[in-house]
């Protein structure tokens, strides 16, 4: 074994956090006002600048974004929303919740992002929204899903939880388009510890978000409790429990400021991973789209290729953890869980695509403040775990 596994854990994500962003949370914790509010509106005000976007609404979570949205649908029983198996659960797990039915279309071998020529196939009277996801960080061909979703009068919500700061045609995700949900999990390119936020240009769906996001109240918490408060409100309707905190949005200001100095990092990074694996049989490497954009390159996902490597991924990621080294599995295709094969009779087969990748996808440590010398450590361990020489 590599003398490797005597260095320090070298994790395959890491937050970058400034020390601005910590003496914003400590003036945050002194304030006193901890929960929704000015900092909230502040940072709420920012994502709209960077975004280019009239509402930007932060909330608790991304999961807790493709919910109210979906909530803000009303979907009936059997109405049915179209997105890809090759994402995390909470895409499907919120179609569910709001009495949708998921529909899937396999993924394109290469990007993992849907294959927007299989959608119209999937497209029935019982269709209403289409939910693309930017995997990674890499755009998906969204011109020709807007297309079909004007013709058959469908919404289009883009799970962008890996696409904050990501650009298609020129164009920055959430600066266009119907619905973008965004992600700040600590593994996310920008992060507030757990958060997110729905981005739209549709005033009747903001205001339908702000409505859920807390209780259904008409007015939120931190505007009934300041000097010119009145703690008289109305409950619209029944809501939920998503707000964003201050201690949360202290964090986002300062990572919005940063954002595009990650992403330009990662790319780096990103790049000199395809240069130093471009010749090894072992990695399948992702290709890029013909159509222009900037990947956010949220993961670096390759596939490997088991017979040249001598071991499947699980092997992988157990003999790179021992080298002391952390990768990720990012995703296992939702289709084959057991809630979805038992509920909707999906089965290995169906998508064939996606569960290659599924099989064989492993993410590899990409952050912005790792080192060419961290990444060089990453690049040894590998050629020691596949017996490759002369490196």
């Amino acid at each position: 074994m590599s003398a490797a596994n005597n260095e320090e854990f070298l994790p395959f994500s890491r937050p970058t956090i400034s020390q601005a962003a910590i003496d914003e949370v400590v003036a945050c914790l002194k304030s006193g006002w901890i929960t929704t509010g000015p900092r909230v509106k502040q940072f709420e005000d920012d994502l709209k600048a960077y975004c280019s976007a009239p509402h930007a609404l932060a909330l608790s979570s991304a999961t807790a974004g493709l919910h109210l949205v979906l909530a803000a649908l009303k979907l009936k029983p059997g109405d049915e929303v179209i997105t890809t198996p090759m994402t995390f659960a909470a895409t499907l797990n919120t179609i569910v919740l709001t009495g949708g039915t998921p529909v899937l279309v396999d993924v394109e071998p290469g990007t993992y992002n849907m294959d927007v020529t299989r959608i119209e196939k999937a497209i029935t009277k019982r269709t209403r929204a289409i939910m693309p996801v930017h995997f990674a960080g890499l755009p998906v061909d969204l011109d020709p899903i807007y297309e079909l979703a004007k013709k058959h009068n469908l919404r289009v919500i883009e799970d962008a939880a890996h696409a904050i700061g990501t650009e298609y045609k020129g164009k920055r995700i959430g600066s266009f388009g119907d619905i973008q949900v965004f992600s700040f999990h600590p593994n996310k390119n920008m992060t507030t510890g757990e958060g997110g936020c729905v981005v739209t240009r549709d005033d009747t769906m903001a205001e339908s978000v702000a409505l859920l996001r807390f209780h259904g109240m008409d007015r939120e918490a931190w505007n009934r409790f300041g000097k010119k408060g009145n703690q008289h409100y109305e409950i619209i309707e029944p809501g939920y429990k998503y707000n964003m905190m201050d201690i949360q949005a202290a964090l986002g200001l300062h990572q919005l400021k940063q954002l595009d100095g990650f992403i330009r990092r990662r790319t780096e990074l990103a790049l000199r991973y395809h240069k130093l694996l471009s010749d090894w049989p072992q990695w399948t490497l992702t290709k890029s789209p013909a159509y222009s954009h900037l990947h956010a390159w949220h993961l670096y996902t390759p596939l490997i290729n088991p017979e040249a490597a001598g071991m499947d991924r699980d092997a992988f990621m157990q003999g790179m953890k021992e080298r002391n080294i952390g990768t990720g599995l990012h995703y296992r295709a939702v289709h084959l869980y057991p809630y979805y094969r038992e509920q909707f009779g999906f089965k290995r087969g169906d998508f064939p695509h996606a569960e290659t990748i599924s099989d064989r996808i492993v993410s590899l440590p990409l952050f912005p403040t790792m080192t060419d010398a961290d990444q060089d450590r990453v690049i040894r361990a590998m050629a020691d775990l596949f017996g490759r020489k002369g490196l």
